[in-house]
């Protein structure tokens, strides 16, 4: 997880994010204030998450720029943990907060093993009631 951490360490100032963990998950949260599910691409190729996201403004028509200080286009890729499951990451956007999470490959999975009794050829009865062994005696003596 070192390499997403350092990768998030190394975002513009101006890109603010929390990243937390459970015992089962990596939670990003990444403020982009104005951004939509519409206008959020994200993408999770060969253990990187790739997230781009505009942000529409409205510009009165009366008006126009003298300077423009709120820009908002995030391009970021960051490392996915190793223990990180990518085909399983879930997003979502509420009022410009991007919740991005990425469970965790379980660790060892413990599988319990069934173990019955073989039964010996030697102990086992035929339907006349004699056991294997009792036929591996001599022929010649009667039973």
């Amino acid at each position: 997880m070192s390499g997403l951490r350092d990768a998030l360490g190394e975002l513009s100032d101006d890109v603010f994010f929390d990243l937390l963990e459970s015992e089962d998950a990596y939670l990003l949260v990444l403020d982009a204030p104005g951004v939509t599910a519409d206008s959020l691409e994200l993408s999770v190729a060969d253990g990187t998450l790739s997230i781009e996201a505009t942000r529409q403004k409205d510009r009165p028509d009366a008006y126009r720029y003298l300077e423009e200080n709120r820009p908002m286009f995030v391009d970021v890729s960051l490392p996915l943990p190793e223990d990180a499951v990518a085909a399983e990451t879930e997003a979502a956007v509420d009022r410009g907060v991007l919740e991005i999470e990425l469970p965790k490959r379980s660790g060892t999975t413990e599988t319990t093993i069934d173990v019955v009794e073989r039964e010996r050829a030697s102990e086992t009865a035929d339907e006349t009631g004699t056991t294997a062994a009792d036929d591996a005696g001599d022929d010649d003596q009667p039973r």
